[in-house]
């Protein structure tokens, strides 16, 4: 809990400080989980990273098979592959479940010691690839590519402290530029790459010559069409009074399903609590979690019973349609949604999950 607190905690209070009062009516919660996706982790030899991948093809349709949010749909799961780890025989097998409707793929890049032109350079040549080989990613009305991206090892707009694994400071003006709708890397707590701002959607720029731009930026807000700047959208972070340390010391709930942290309803209230929005519209509530879905521990619980009642309890809490209505989305689809919000867009969260950025050519029909 104390590692990097001088990063979130005066942005944790600022955030619970905001928070809305009692909400009358039905609440809608909008669940995305965005996958750190790496098959060939640790160096994996690829048939290892095929058979993990396989794994994921074979089993996640039977992870959704008996569950549906308040529009029908099944759970919904976004692989962030990585540019530095690419293999078109996994992009193709991920690329075949994308077309069932039970998933998207999206972004993520691993770099050091990199400048402004490579960081380009690596987003476009990528992302043109997903698109014209794979028929990956979604695109606007303009008909311009557009991706959703996680920055490897959390360090985005060179955020560590001994500047590795990035080297670039003025990250979110490029990945603007080469047609970034939004970063879904946080939180990171406990590792000092955690922004400043907590449980927020908002808009930030570049600090140019100098890092973490991601620090703090213009929360979005209901009714404003948009902002400058790439958007944010963060998961929960909060104090976990269930999980103490000496049996005094909250602990840090940092959004992660992993062997460590499981899936487990328990934590869903706690997500919930940090009541993440757009301002203005707090009966919205969004709660993007990570995991790392291709290390087998993890693989073990997200594909496995821990997740049917981890889903069960998803479904069983909240999705009355009396205090709660629930909307799995991909993180294309929150993003989304996050839009209609911005724009000052009523109803139902569900009905906006293409509202700007359209589904990738190889999408199937919603499961």
């Amino acid at each position: 809990m104390f590692k990097a607190i001088d990063k979130w905690l005066p942005g944790y209070i600022r955030a619970a400080m905001r928070k809305p009062g009692k909400i009358a009516g039905v609440r809608h919660l909008i669940f995305c989980i965005a996958d750190h996706f790496e098959p060939f982790r640790g160096q994996s030899p690829k048939k290892i990273a095929l058979a993990t991948t396989q794994r994921w093809i074979t089993d996640f349709p039977t992870i959704c098979r008996n569950f549906r949010d308040s529009d029908g749909i099944g759970p919904r799961h976004t692989f962030f592959f990585p540019a530095d780890e690419y293999d078109a025989d996994c992009v193709d097998m991920l690329a075949g479940l994308a077309a069932t409707g039970g998933a998207e793929i999206e972004i993520h890049l691993h770099h050091r010691n990199d400048t402004p032109e490579g960081f380009r350079d690596k987003l476009a040549g990528f992302r043109d690839l997903l698109r014209t080989r794979h028929g990956l990613l979604g695109s606007d009305s303009n008909g311009l590519v557009r991706y959703g991206f996680i920055h490897g090892n959390w360090s985005l707009c060179n955020s560590r402290p001994d500047g590795d694994w990035c080297g670039v400071n003025e990250e979110l003006d490029i990945l603007s530029a080469t047609g970034c709708y939004a970063d879904l890397t946080f939180p990171s707590a406990p590792s000092p790459t955690q922004p400043r701002t907590v449980n927020a959607i908002y808009r930030a720029r570049d600090y140019h010559g100098k890092p973490r731009g991601h620090d703090r930026g213009e929360l979005v807000t209901t009714g404003c069409g948009k902002a400058e700047g790439l958007m944010l959208i963060q998961g929960p972070l909060g104090l976990d009074w269930s999980k103490r340390k000496f049996g005094i010391l909250p602990g840090l709930e940092n959004a992660e399903l992993s062997a460590g942290r499981p899936p487990d309803r328990n934590r869903i209230p706690v997500w919930i609590r940090q009541a993440i929005h757009v301002i203005g519209k707090p009966e919205w509530i969004f709660v993007k979690v990570h995991t790392h879905g291709a290390w087998k521990p993890n693989a073990d619980l997200l594909l496995g019973d821990a997740m049917k009642r981890f889903h069960d309890g998803l479904c069983s809490g909240y999705n009355d349609g009396r205090d709660w209505r629930l909307h799995y989305a991909t993180a294309r689809e929150m993003y989304n949604i996050v839009r209609a919000a911005e724009c000052g867009e009523d109803g139902e969260p569900g009905e906006y999950r293409d509202y700007e950025i359209k589904p990738p050519p190889a999408a199937g029909v919603r499961l």
